[in-house]
């Protein structure tokens, strides 16, 4: 598959706000992008012409109730089934930020032993307490079951923007111990915050800025074609998007964020 012959549905409903800068982003890789509604995607598209899915950043219905959990249980009812084939043809799925609380409400990560009727893990309230909207610097912990990261250096330590206020990644108290350990052993344990020198957060503010159990910033399905992640790679896709452009000597023409995109568009050329 050539890059003009990729076709990535980037899914929207109500409070959805990101969707236009990743779609950009993606088009900047050569492919083709289509924003589309959920109730279009039940109506008039279909999901399975799409070679991958991708759930944007914003406050989809507000957050009302908690972040994700409509959105979620609207792509559950409306889309089980033409997703739950979606992922089983090995067709990447990319959450960002909004998107990532909507894949674990969706009971689609961390899934441990397939999609989960319930959520397994949740994002909750950050801590402290507000909205943050700030660079962080990322980790690679993936060893390669990752799809979205395969291309990335193991050493570099990523800087990329994040924009939430419910980003705290959360275990179960009495399942934490054992829960990590099952991402760590079956690889799915992405991206932790850490400290520009590539050292962990420990919980560490603003290092890692929302509280998030180990630190943990991303994670993806067993498979690794499923990634969820809370910082915005669509907002660090160009090397005018970096905080500190205007006083660089040498502005990159891209940011971090295109890794992680590119990584995801490298996949479907070779996968199919």
């Amino acid at each position: 598959m050539k890059n003009e012959e990729v076709q990535i549905c980037v899914m929207r409903v109500g409070g959805t706000n990101c969707d236009a800068e990743t779609k950009r982003a993606f088009e900047g890789l050569g492919v083709k992008a289509e924003v589309v509604h959920l109730n279009a995607l039940v109506n008039r598209k279909n999901l399975l012409s799409y070679d991958a899915l991708v759930l944007p950043g914003g406050f989809s219905f507000g957050d009302y109730v908690r972040a994700g959990a409509i959105w979620a249980k609207g792509i559950a009812t409306k889309l089980g089934q033409d997703l739950k084939r979606f992922v089983e043809q090995e067709k990447p799925v990319l959450g960002i930020c909004n998107g990532f609380q909507v894949l674990v409400e969706a009971g689609l990560l961390p899934s441990f032993d397939g999609i989960s009727r319930y959520p397994q893990a949740v994002l909750a309230t950050n801590e402290p307490a507000g909205y943050r909207c700030r660079w962080v610097h990322l980790k690679l912990e993936s060893r390669g079951s990752c799809i979205f990261t395969r291309k990335i250096p193991k050493t570099q330590v990523l800087m990329i923007p994040i924009a939430h206020a419910e980003g705290r990644f959360m275990f179960p108290k009495e399942l934490e111990k054992k829960s990590l350990q099952r991402l760590v052993d079956n690889d799915q344990l992405v991206f932790r915050y850490c400290t520009e020198e590539g050292k962990h957060a420990e919980g560490e503010y603003p290092n890692n800025p929302n509280g998030a159990f180990s630190d943990i910033a991303g994670i993806c399905s067993p498979e690794g074609t499923i990634f969820g992640l809370m910082p915005h790679p669509e907002r660090a896709y160009y090397g005018w998007q970096l905080p500190d452009w205007t006083r660089r000597d040498h502005v990159p023409e891209h940011g971090d964020g295109k890794l992680i995109l590119e990584c995801m568009t490298d996949y479907l050329r070779k996968k199919f």
